[in-house]
């Protein structure tokens, strides 16, 4: 069965709660560029597909990059003179700042302060922050934490290991007819933030699972790794490789109750900016269509000149737009089933596009050709206008020339693509119409 026709028996209450349930289940779990939570997080997600693990080893030169040591946190706690533990990692995996370094000291509350971050703006909320690059450490608290902490000598706990390892990312290939390939890629290195990033594993998961059953013509790579750095050693590890790649999206921000909204490729108007965009102009909802720029998720190394793959970004609020955007704030609450299925249904739907578009050539070009003989129009007399699938066939007709894709013919006609894509098989399947 086709992915199109796979996407009309989908139930999205029953879809979106399924991916609310994964995020659910992830969402407590400590993830980091590197490390045993992120390999964790990987493992349940091959739970639903046939996902491959890579480990590319610390000081690897990727690039102008170098694989970083990997980070190991087991415990992280500040107290109070008391030995009351006032901020603790077993109750947030957001207290500590990722990638701090070990350390076990005790020192007063007006050195501690400048290793301490907050929002004062949003009191309640703990941020996220992280230092990959320079060996630092630090804790993050809410601002009320912060201000309810008396002058006064503090012990500090951060039970961790940056040492040499490696950088983990997975990989699900699901092979088509063709060895063209469709590229979708999540980030999956931030700890419990269930928009950012939990929210593109979910969707991910859930389109693998749709692929699986669906008849492929590309060939589809599923990708899950760190942000930046696990773009990069995925580029640098498959450089070869990336010839294939037609067509590709990164997957975030897919569950929060904005509008949709997709950042085109560095080309613009590559297929899968134009599929995207048919998508969403016939979906009739609102919905924004954005620019390329370089600065946001890993579409901007995909894009990158050396390597110029049409990667666009599908999403929802973008990034920094939110207040919940990096801190406690994005949580399990802030996700909803029925968004994450509306952005299940726009990713599925523009994939469906790519897989079913084509050049065909008209094989009776002179005048139109007798289809009420074929069984395949009904052009009742009295009829004040056709239908959209009799209209389809004839803008098909007129239109395969060998020049004109299915999705040309859609946009000019102003069409759904799965109609002019039912139209095609049919005048196909009647010998009036081949591929070019």
């Amino acid at each position: 069965m086709r992915l199109a026709d796979l996407i009309t028996t989908l139930d999205p209450a029953k879809a979106g709660s399924e991916m609310h349930a994964l995020a659910t289940r992830l969402y407590p779990i400590c993830r980091s560029i590197s490390g045993p939570g992120l390999r964790e997080t990987l493992g349940i997600l091959g739970e639903s597909m046939p996902l491959k693990t890579f480990e590319v080893a610390s000081g690897t030169e990727v690039f102008d990059w170098t694989v970083p040591k990997e980070w190991t946190l087991r415990d992280a706690w500040i107290k109070n003179a008391k030995g009351e533990k006032v901020v603790d990692f077993a109750k947030s995996n957001l207290h500590v700042m990722g990638y701090s370094v070990p350390v076990r000291a005790k020192l007063p509350l007006s050195e501690l302060r400048a290793r301490l971050h907050s929002l004062p703006d949003h009191p309640d909320w703990i941020p996220y922050r992280s230092s990959y690059y320079k060996d630092t450490w630090g804790f993050c608290l809410t601002q009320k934490q912060l201000d309810s902490l008396p002058d006064g000598e503090y012990e500090v706990c951060i039970d961790s290991t940056l040492a040499d390892g490696s950088l983990t990312y997975a990989e699900c290939f699901l092979p088509g007819s063709s060895q063209d390939e469709i590229l979708l890629f999540c980030h999956a290195c931030h700890p419990s933030l269930a928009n950012d990033n939990l929210s593109g594993m979910a969707v991910a998961a859930q389109l693998a699972g749709l692929l699986q059953k669906a008849e492929r013509r590309h060939s589809f790579r599923i990708v899950f790794a760190p942000t930046v750095i696990g773009s990069i050693v995925w580029l640098h590890q498959n450089e070869a490789g990336t010839a294939r790649i037609k067509h590709g999206y990164t997957l975030a921000l897919l569950g929060d109750s904005g509008q949709i909204q997709y950042k085109r490729s560095r080309e613009g108007d590559a297929p899968v900016d134009r599929a995207m965009a048919h998508v969403l102009k016939q979906s009739g909802k609102p919905h924004v269509m954005r620019p390329f720029t370089p600065y946001g998720y890993d579409e901007r190394q995909f894009n990158s000149p050396g390597f110029a793959l049409p990667v666009g970004c599908l999403m929802r609020s973008p990034n920094g737009t939110f207040p919940e955007y990096h801190n406690s704030g994005d949580n399990l609450a802030f996700i909803k089933p029925d968004s994450l299925a509306d952005s299940l249904l726009t990713a599925a739907s523009a994939l469906a596009v790519l897989e079913g578009d084509g050049v065909f050539i008209n094989q009776n070009p002179k005048c139109e050709p007798r289809l009420g003989k074929r069984g395949i129009y009904d052009g009742l007399k009295g009829k004040n206008s056709l239908g959209d699938t009799e209209l389809a066939l004839l803008w098909i007709l007129n239109q395969s020339d060998g020049r004109h894709s299915l999705l040309d013919i859609a946009e000019k006609a102003g069409m759904a693509f799965a109609t002019v894509r039912r139209a095609a098989d049919a005048l196909e399947g009647c010998g009036l119409l081949k591929p070019a």
